[in-house]
């Protein structure tokens, strides 16, 4: 397996950085692109490059292969019910998802406060996330699969130049992968999106591309204009001096050149511990799409 080299500056105009952040966070992605779009601004048309991480990596890989307009309309329509209701069972407190979100965000708290460096981080979130994995047992890696690949409308990787992130379970290496990578389309993002456990790539295991640098927006170094959209607000749980949250991405940006523009979301309470509500998703996307229309003029003198 290749892998783009990241250090490697762009050659194009517009790239757009499409940050993790769950169920409810992929849902925004699409409403805020969908907005743009009715408002006048096609970022993902108008975009050379495409970063993405996470629940980003399957917007990316969505925009990839349908329109803006139906894949918001989609994320609009409201889960089926799960069998036995949406009581409180794995989710906790009565909300899907939100126990399992809130026991990853204390491992990562653990996680950062034990670590030395970012380096040491990611070796240490790489070796949660095996042992998350061997938990999890042999069939965990093709139910993910399944689930991930039944969200992209299409198989093949986007026209557009799309760099999906992910960092080396065993190594704590960063990983960038293309569409010249070797992989396929629905491994990629199930590999970005390895939130919990751990997910393997023929002999090599991945974790979330989020543990390389947050949005991973540095990876747009070289573009004249640089648009970031982050569900979570481009916060970081490691220390400020380690330079891996959202700012320090957009200073190291600003400072070689790039203009660069971040849209984060107007109601930050449909993200963080409610991420993997998936009946929130509806009001995200609205929430996303509202604020695209309501940015798009300002934002169609930057992208141009």
């Amino acid at each position: 397996m290749t892998a783009p080299d990241p250090t490697t500056p762009g050659s194009g105009e517009r790239a757009l950085v499409l940050g993790g952040g769950g169920s409810t966070g992929n849902a925004w992605l699409l409403g805020v692109v969908a907005g743009l779009l009715a408002g006048g601004v096609d970022v993902v048309g108008g975009a050379g490059l495409v970063v993405a991480t996470s629940a980003g990596a399957t917007a990316a890989a969505q925009l990839g292969g349908a329109g803006a307009a139906e894949l918001y309309a989609a994320a609009l329509v409201p889960p089926e019910p799960r069998a036995g209701g949406t009581g409180a069972g794995r989710g906790g407190a009565g909300r899907p998802g939100a126990g399992r979100v809130a026991q990853q965000l204390a491992r990562r708290r653990a996680l950062v406060a034990a670590a030395a460096d970012p380096a040491d981080l990611r070796r240490r979130t790489g070796a949660d996330a095996l042992e998350q994995a061997r938990a999890a047992g042999p069939d965990a890696p093709g139910r993910w699969r399944a689930t991930v690949a039944a969200r992209l409308p299409r198989a093949g990787w986007p026209e557009r130049r799309t760099l999906l992130t992910a960092v080396d379970a065993h190594t704590g290496e960063p990983v960038v992968l293309d569409r010249s990578s070797g992989v396929d389309l629905a491994d990629a993002v199930a590999a970005s999106c390895a939130g919990g456990p751990a997910y393997p790539i023929g002999d090599r295991w991945y974790v979330d591309g989020a543990h390389r640098r947050g949005e991973n927006a540095d990876l747009a170094a070289g573009y004249g204009r640089v648009l970031v959209l982050a569900p979570l607000g481009g916060a970081s749980f490691a220390p400020a001096a380690w330079r891996l949250d959202l700012a320090a991405q957009v200073e190291d940006l600003r400072a070689a050149g790039s203009r660069v523009e971040v849209v984060v979301p107007d109601d930050p309470g449909l993200f963080g511990e409610r991420a993997m509500d998936p009946t929130l998703r509806p009001a995200a996307a609205r929430a996303g799409h509202d604020q695209g229309r309501a940015l798009a003029g300002r934002l169609a003198a930057f992208w141009g």
